[in-house]
């Protein structure tokens, strides 16, 4: 119970802001909508799973130190249930379409969220062929006046498909079965592949199927599995991919040269991830060179990579969240894992952070690096 304590005394000094939530349950997704509304989903199979729209606190936009608001100060707008577990979420721009993934994995499913009332309702689905009982296909948007759907489990079953009329518009046409931990669309035309394995590629849909991509870098003893995330809008030429193994190996490379990495540096986690569907690495959409990991344990780090050139060994992390294990519980071994973990499209030291335990948390953290 004092290590609790002790968190939260020393959170004032860590957090520029904080606040909590309890969902109904645990979510492994957390997609914006604007900067101001998110959307949650449960993942429990055997039961109808809640779809949720919920905005932030007000009280974000207030600029003095406010310290922590462990209350239920979230605001639920518009939900809806999913008669399966929802493990991928995706928001099209512009609409108020959703697009869900989870098992069984043999369709997606295409929600509304409602003008004139507070419900987000099924509307249809998209077909997918399905193979395998336990394989659900990755899913991304490519935003336009006529929307389209990037989705697949498999190499060899990556399609783009028209929302509107479901038409096929672009397929890998291969027969590689590799399979697939994330899709990602890049820009009107091209998006990036990272397997499982930890083979990554970049894909120009104008083209038939000739990826750029790298060799898998091999699993390690114990058989790691990889994710990866590009760097949206990178101020310039270097590292903009990052590519994270369940081990902890986080490698950073250019897209320019998939086949050598610029670093590779080992996050400090005491265990392998028991999860690595929840493994998550993203960039910080509003600062140059942070990015932050998750699914390995009850926390989420922040990672400056400025100095990570050439780099190799045990990277630590400039900042880490460890709110999910100190604020509900006293941090024992029963701690929750981290789900997964967004930054805010505006705020620069803002993020999300979602664990196994149903809570929610959106918090500002204070670079104590910096000159106060």
């Amino acid at each position: 119970m004092e290590l609790a304590e002790d968190w939260l005394v020393e959170s004032l000094r860590l957090y520029q802001d904080f606040h909590a939530f309890d969902l109904s349950g645990a979510t492994r997704v957390l997609e914006w909508i604007g900067d101001k509304g998110v959307f949650v989903a449960g993942y429990e199979s055997l039961k109808k799973n809640e779809i949720l729209h919920l905005t932030l606190p007000l009280r974000l936009s207030v600029k003095e130190n406010q310290g922590l608001f462990p209350e239920r100060d979230f605001k639920v707008r518009h939900g809806g249930f999913s008669d399966r577990p929802v493990f991928d979420l995706k928001h099209v721009p512009d609409t108020r379409l959703l697009v869900t993934s989870g098992l069984p994995g043999c369709y997606l499913q295409v929600w509304q969220v409602a003008e004139d009332s507070d419900v987000i309702k099924a509307v249809s689905t998209i077909a997918v062929p399905e193979k395998e009982g336990s394989l659900w296909p990755r899913v991304s948007i490519f935003p336009s006046a006529a929307p389209a759907v990037l989705h697949g489990a498999r190499l060899s079953d990556v399609k783009v498909v028209d929302l509107e009329s479901q038409k096929t518009t672009y397929a890998s046409g291969v027969s590689d079965s590799e399979e697939l931990s994330g899709l990602q669309v890049l820009d009107a035309d091209t998006f990036a592949f990272c397997c499982t394995s930890g083979r990554l590629g970049l894909v120009d849909t104008r083209r038939k199927w000739a990826p750029s991509e790298t060799v898998s870098p091999g699993a390690g003893p114990g058989g790691g599995r990889w994710c990866a995330e590009v760097r949206g809008k990178a101020p310039g030429p270097g590292p903009s991919i990052a590519s994270l193994c369940s081990d902890g190996q986080l490698c950073l490379l250019d897209p320019r040269d998939l086949c050598h990495p610029v670093s590779s540096v080992q996050c400090p986690v005491s265990t392998p991830s028991p999860d690595p569907e929840l493994l998550r690495v993203t960039w910080a959409p509003g600062l140059d060179s942070c990015l932050a990991v998750s699914g390995f344990d009850g926390t989420v780090q922040v990672h400056d990579v400025t100095s990570w050139d050439g780099m190799e060994g045990r990277a630590e992390p400039v900042f880490t969240h460890r709110g999910h294990i100190f604020l509900d519980g006293d941090g024992t071994d029963t701690a929750p894992l981290v789900t997964t973990h967004t930054w805010h499209p505006h705020k620069p030291r803002t993020l999300l952070s979602a664990a196994s335990d149903a809570s929610l948390h959106v918090w500002d953290w204070v670079d104590l690096r910096a000159p106060r």
